[in-house]
């Protein structure tokens, strides 16, 4: 019966130590922690967390510090406490250890996960309101064109000659095909 631990952060400027520090406290051995940098814990496609659930086995114990570092909504949730069950494996959240085979142990599960998944959901929407307002106030101008006004005339005078091609203007302007397309494509749509 061993633990094993995983340990997310949404972005790559947030940091795992307090996490892997919390683990090691609870138990974990450092070599046994399974972390994940920069993924959401609504993105499924968390390459730690697949090492975590393949490493445990029958007996063993997966320690998270909390519900939400290991997932973000119900669904996934439940897909975790399966394969857990499906495994023999407990989950500890913190210190508490829960056994998803017991029916207190999948309602806490769902209970927590429903919190989890609103609380991720609150945050989209206030993100969602904080966006429409800057963007109200004009604060918000989106990404900025890669070439300036007068490079974006420039392109589009060498353009219309027809004596270069849109790999060749890629090339004199430094950018890629892409970006003399959509160049392009600005000019037609005003």
């Amino acid at each position: 019966m061993e633990k094993i631990g995983y340990a997310r952060c949404s972005t790559y400027s947030q940091d795992l130590t307090a996490q892997r520090q919390a683990l090691s406290d609870l138990g974990v051995r450092k070599d046994r922690i399974y972390t994940d940098h920069g993924l959401t814990g609504t993105n499924r496609e968390r390459p730690g967390l697949e090492q975590a659930l393949a490493a445990v086995r029958k007996g063993d114990t997966l320690v998270v510090t909390k519900l939400d570092r290991l997932a973000r909504s119900v669904p996934d949730v439940r897909a975790i406490s399966d394969q857990l069950e499906a495994k023999g494996v407990k989950l500890a959240l913190g210190a508490a250890i829960y056994d998803p085979s017991d029916p207190m142990g999948k309602m806490f599960f769902n209970i927590v996960a429903t919190f989890a998944e609103f609380e991720a959901d609150l945050l989209k929407m206030r993100t969602r309101e904080g966006m429409a307002i800057a963007k109200a106030k004009g604060k918000m101008r989106g990404k900025k064109p890669k070439l300036t006004e007068k490079q974006q005339k420039e392109l589009h005078k060498m353009h219309k000659t027809g004596d270069h091609s849109i790999s060749d203007l890629a090339e004199i302007f430094s950018v890629s095909r892409a970006t003399v397309y959509r160049t392009l494509q600005r000019d037609q749509s005003a």
